[in-house]
């Protein structure tokens, strides 16, 4: 399980190796960055939600311990908070934020209520548990380089080695130390295989009643396009598709790739101002000595955040 001084001591190293005070832990010459400042990177949000869900201990902890239920706009807004945070925010806010998570994960402990694959019925889940982490840890790696590579030209496989090395780091914001982590893109290709393929991944009632209530539309207003669900369900591993009761007809996939068709056209050639987050344009601001972001970029960090500014002073 990772400590408070386990988490330190991971700081210390990201600290250490970080592109600078103002620039952050990634600055704006990484792949992180290029990556997770496009807005299309939300095509993968829902597929990276049911993968952690599919961890019977993710799921546990979400259905006794998350307001994801009644509240799904703020779990959108505050994990988004959490990510660009850790990604776009200063060195100190980047920090701030992971102690701040590792503090939320403190308070989520609880006992399996029910036997679900290799996990007892009564058998304790901790959310700062190693494997647990380097699971969610996983689910936002892959997911995000997979949403971007399904609509602009896809990462090289040196692209993709600079992305890991970097998101060894960014596990290190979790508490994972660089032995908890594979050393290289391959490796982590191979775990996320074999993960897929592991009774560790069940899915459990808790888990297809929340997917159900996210995604089946229990509040009509916020039910996806029928395009965005069924491509979260293509992009699935089968076996857990079947697990979530998610059935794919013609007229699905029709939809998706009508869908797809449309923005791979359409996307790259909106203007930076509309494409990218606004976390992003917030640090761009900050590279270049502003410390209050403009209107607009306040305004798409409201629909990302929910908040106008990622780092506002005094926030703790």
């Amino acid at each position: 399980m990772v400590g408070e001084k386990d988490l330190e001591a991971a700081l210390n190293l990201v600290r250490a190796d970080a592109a600078g005070p103002i620039a952050g832990v990634f600055g704006p010459a990484s792949v992180s960055w290029r990556i997770d400042r496009e807005a299309v990177i939300f095509l993968g949000a829902g597929r990276a939600l049911l993968l952690q869900l599919a961890h019977p201990w993710v799921a546990a902890a979400i259905a006794e311990h998350s307001r994801t239920l009644v509240d799904p706009i703020g779990r959108f807004h505050r994990t988004f908070d959490i990510m660009f945070a850790m990604v776009f925010g200063s060195l100190d806010r980047a920090l701030l934020s992971a102690r701040q998570l590792h503090r939320r994960h403190t308070m989520i402990v609880g006992h399996m209520p029910d036997a679900v694959g290799p996990f007892a019925a009564g058998s304790k889940y901790c959310a700062n548990d190693v494997p647990a982490l380097r699971w969610v840890h996983a689910t936002l790696t892959e997911t995000a380089l997979m949403a971007h590579d399904l609509v602009l030209p896809p990462l090289s496989m040196e692209e993709r080695e600079r992305y890991w090395t970097e998101s060894r780091m960014y596990g290190a914001l979790f508490g994972l130390t660089p032995d908890d982590l594979p050393a290289d893109w391959s490796g982590f290709a191979a775990y996320c295989e074999a993960m897929a393929q592991s009774d560790t991944l069940t899915v459990s009632a808790a888990a297809r009643e929340v997917a159900t209530q996210i995604l089946g539309g229990a509040r009509p207003w916020l039910r996806p396009p029928r395009w965005y669900r069924a491509l979260t369900a293509g992009m699935l591993p089968e076996r857990l598709r079947a697990g979530f009761g998610f059935a794919l007809d013609e007229r699905d996939a029709r939809a998706a790739d009508n869908a797809l068709r449309w923005i791979r056209r359409v996307y790259p050639r909106l203007p930076d101002r509309l494409r990218y987050v606004g976390p992003y344009q917030e640090a761009q601001a900050r590279l270049n000595g502003r410390t209050e972001p403009d209107w607009m970029t306040r305004c798409l960090n409201r629909a990302w955040i929910g908040r106008p500014q990622m780092d506002e002073r005094g926030r703790g």
